[in-house]
């Protein structure tokens, strides 16, 4: 099978339909890619889905549009992961009244011996297969950190004084998506705890599933991020929303409907988090004004058709709700 060179792929674009030309978008193409850039941006969700580009420079704002986005949530999430992390952290200290995550697994964890009086025998064998899988993962996920001589867990490791990894450590290596793990095989109270110090509405909530399902839903994006794939079509999307969910950000913010099929959505949810974290009305409404300014450059960059199908026709409307609840 043969390849095709920059040349031959710009002219298959150009019997496509797609007008390119010129060295700088021939630059632009050897740049993002034709298999990372083109064929990666060229459809909505999936690929029944093609966006009716006629230009290459409308794929070319596309990447970009998904680039600045990027660019615009990464550090918010990172400061959204890193303050949960400590807030649940704090609560599991205090309610194990210990730092070991033997105590934790002990006295916090569901498992067949302390389940909820009500649980089936199912639902109970359920509860200790999870605690099981949950210390596999904390011990795979230590055995990793000290194979490639991670200093925040070789430390205890390697010295005589100590006899094991405290849980704060742990938390320092743990994957958003372990830690969203690990809050879901917490027992009731537990969640229940942590969910009051951040300040979630739980009026909705009653089996406390808020709490991970959330961080559930922000993993994917941040891994989206992370690895650098496509995030402004939420193709990175893996969770259908359960009720609470929706009724949350519906009670708390205001608004008509929650689905998490559209980047607002993800949106919304990060300056729900920034606003129960206190962080400043300033900066939460400069971040919403940043998103909707590069999604309006981006909309002048395409043709109409191209735009009603990447910019939802109510996104406008959902960002003013939002803004007025923050």
């Amino acid at each position: 099978m043969s390849y095709k060179t920059t040349d031959a792929l710009m002219r298959h674009l150009r019997d496509s339909g797609i007008a390119i030309k010129g060295c700088k978008q021939k630059q632009q193409l050897i740049n993002t890619g034709y298999f990372h850039g083109y064929k990666g941006y060229r459809f909505f969700e999936n690929s029944q889905r093609r966006l009716p580009f006629v230009s290459y420079n409308e794929v070319y704002a596309t990447i970009q549009y998904d680039s600045d986005l990027k660019a615009l949530l990464y550090g918010k999430m990172m400061y959204i992961e890193t303050a949960v992390k400590n807030i649940a952290l704090e609560s599991i200290l205090t309610n194990a009244n210990s730092e070991s995550i033997q105590d934790i697994y002990d006295k916090l964890v569901s498992g067949y011996n302390n389940a909820p009086a009500h649980a089936t025998t199912e639902q109970k064998r359920k509860m200790q297969q999870n605690k099981l899988n949950l210390q596999n993962s904390i011990q795979a996920n230590l055995a990793y950190a000290y194979k490639k001589n991670n200093p925040r867990i070789t430390h205890f490791y390697n010295n005589v004084g100590y006899s094991d990894v405290p849980v704060w450590a742990l938390f320092e290596i743990m994957t958003m998506g372990d830690f969203g793990y690990l809050l879901s095989c917490l027992t009731y109270n537990v969640r229940d705890d942590i969910s009051r110090r951040l300040g979630l509405n739980i009026s909705c909530d009653t089996d406390r599933q808020l709490i991970y399902k959330y961080i559930y839903t922000l993993k994917d994006l941040r891994n989206a991020i992370a690895h650098n794939a496509v995030v402004f079509d939420t193709r990175f999307r893996n969770i259908d929303p359960n009720n609470a969910m929706r009724q949350c950000l519906k009670l708390e913010i205001g608004l008509p409907y929650v689905n998490f099929k559209t980047i607002g959505d993800y949106v919304i949810l990060m300056c729900y988090y920034m606003k129960l974290l206190k962080v400043s009305r300033t900066e939460i409404k400069a971040f919403i004004r940043e998103f909707e300014k590069i999604t309006n450059n981006y909309k002048q960059t395409v043709n109409s058709n191209v735009a009603a199908i990447v910019i939802h026709p109510d996104l406008s409307a959902r960002m003013n709700i939002l803004k007025n609840f923050i």
